[in-house]
């Protein structure tokens, strides 16, 4: 190969593989958007096309220089196709973000809200968003993480499902793949986001205690039955040792412990199996999401009892129910603020750059913490006016009143 045409070559597959590293406009800004944490779409938007505009100059300038030295050198076509491929399959590489989401389930967010975020995030700065999800299948998130790893990955965010994102973090990073476990922890990732789980779980402790309060009840001899999420999940674990701190500082103890879960059919069951176990003499009930909460309110209408019901993640269903005071609360964790922050994170890494944390995982891993927001009925309208619940999918029939005296209209 000429000189020239082998140096332009180099310098091309260079640019491809370290573009952002040597564009400093591109990591400030990056790091703008994640020390700012909770930027405006807008923000967010401008600061990802700004530096997707910057990188594809340089790289087209680096193209032009590759043609011009092409022109002007002689080469062979076969040695011509095989750089193009060759630089064709890095930049795939170094430009993909891969991302497995754990589950479809109607009670939750992955589908409707984080997937669509992420990708808009992701593409929005020119990088390419292979988004799937395991719809609650270990085996399959498996098959996606290799399908994906073949592929070729510059970086994976996953979201764990019953310990599957472990075999999977562990080939990415086999592969020199860095990972971001994204809302719960993976035994072996490189990065954690989410919302800070022990703050979590101390609301909603702290919703069975005010619960209880308002019903007059003494919190020291109250029948809680407490519940939890996986224990193969990483924060369930996080989420109950919160609302610990809080239920046992107050002087609460659990009439009966359920099996945890994440499945809200299976919760449903495994109420009623505590319920029968305490002869139905239940004042409060600790439950670590708004899935699992609704199938355990579904109990309690059923048996004609009220009563203070925990929650997270603001969903359509939890939001009604606090709203119509069969749920005392839920734990509001924006996941545009998540999905915004994992994209720069993941951005940050295809970039070169090193992602900002600042906290630190019992092992050592880096850790991202956002703040999560606690909602009683009384802010289900500031939900709604930040656009992570609409008036028409809250204020159905059986709701509607209950819209009108909060004034979500």
């Amino acid at each position: 190969m000429p000189l020239l045409a082998k140096f332009t070559q180099y310098l091309m597959h260079y640019f491809v593989v370290h573009q952002n590293k040597l564009l400093s406009l591109t990591q400030v800004a990056i790091r703008e958007a994640l020390s700012r944490v909770q930027p405006s779409n807008e923000r967010t938007e401008q600061i990802m096309k700004k530096s997707s505009l910057f990188s594809f100059s340089a790289l087209a300038a680096a193209a032009a220089l590759a043609l011009t030295g092409c022109a002007a050198e002689t080469t062979t076509p076969s040695s011509t196709t095989a750089g193009s491929s060759t630089e064709e399959s890095v930049e795939a590489t170094a430009g993909r973000a891969c991302v497995i989401l754990p589950d479809a389930d109607s009670g939750t967010r992955w589908e409707p809200g984080d997937r669509p975020a992420l990708e808009k995030a992701l593409t929005a700065a020119g990088y390419e968003a292979d988004i799937q999800n395991a719809q609650s299948d270990t085996a399959k998130y498996a098959t996606i993480g290799d399908q994906q790893l073949t592929k070729g990955c510059g970086v994976m965010l996953l979201v764990d499902y019953q310990g599957a994102g472990v075999s999977v973090a562990e080939k990415a990073k086999a592969q020199g793949v860095p990972v971001i476990a994204y809302d719960r922890p993976i035994a072996g990732a490189d990065y954690y986001l989410s919302f800070d789980n022990e703050v979590v779980g101390a609301m909603q402790g702290q919703m069975i205690i005010d619960g209880l309060k308002a019903a007059g009840k003494d919190v020291t001899t109250a029948s809680i039955i407490y519940s939890s999420g996986d224990p193969a999940d990483g924060n369930a674990a996080m989420f109950l040792n919160g609302a610990l701190s809080v239920l046992e500082a107050a002087g609460a103890s659990p009439a009966f412990t359920m099996e945890g879960t994440w499945d809200g059919t299976k919760a449903g069951t495994l109420f009623e199996q505590a319920f029968t176990a305490v002869s139905g003499n239940v004042d409060a009930v600790l439950a670590p999401n708004d899935n699992n909460a609704a199938s355990i309110i579904a109990i309690l209408d059923k048996n004609g009892l009220t009563v203070p019901v925990s929650g997270q993640d603001a969903s359509i269903a939890g939001l009604q129910n606090v709203l119509l005071g069969k749920q005392y609360g839920t734990v509001y964790k924006p996941f545009t603020i998540q999905a915004e922050a994992g994209a720069a994170m993941a951005i940050t890494i295809l970039s070169g750059g090193v992602p900002e944390t600042n906290k630190t995982l019992a092992d050592g891993t880096p850790f991202l913490a956002l703040d999560p927001i606690s909602v009683s009925a009384e802010q289900v309208k500031d939900v709604v006016a930040n656009g992570d619940a609409s008036v028409e999918e809250l204020c159905t029939a059986d709701v509607a009143a209950a819209c009108e005296q909060y004034g979500i209209n």
